[in-house]
């Protein structure tokens, strides 16, 4: 992976690939935008995460609960949204909304693909979120 190509990406494109690789809920990328991007509507936003998943570096997922090895309740990824539903998914403004409670089940989560290490994963030293 170059420098060059993770500087190539726009803000809100590495505010998507920092949650992805951090496996966040989709609200979660919030606060990862500036005040600008945060004013985009949904539907822009939508638009520009759907890029990078044509391009193979992100999944839609839902989160599906999950039990440690010593019996403690968590969560993880789940089913891939597939690809035909995502522009409507993406685009309800529900689903960029941070669910009741902690209950995070069938909320819509980023996961960055073996692709998408290539854009996060550079050189040691670089940070992914400059």
């Amino acid at each position: 992976m170059s420098e060059h190509e993770w500087q190539a990406l726009t803000k809100p494109e590495k505010a998507f690939m920092v949650n992805s690789y951090e496996i966040d809920i989709l609200p979660g990328a919030w606060a990862d935008l500036d005040d600008a991007d945060r004013s985009r509507p949904i539907s822009e936003l939508a638009g520009i995460l759907l890029a990078l998943i044509d391009r193979g570096w992100i999944e839609v997922r839902r989160v599906a609960p999950w039990t440690s090895p010593s019996g403690e309740n968590g969560f993880q990824p789940g089913e891939l949204v597939p690809r035909d539903q995502l522009p409507a998914v993406l685009e309800d403004a529900a689903n960029w909304e941070y669910p009741d409670a902690v209950n995070w089940i069938g909320a819509l989560t980023l996961v960055e693909t073996e692709a998408g290490k290539k854009i996060t994963r550079r050189s040691p030293g670089l940070d992914p979120e400059s």
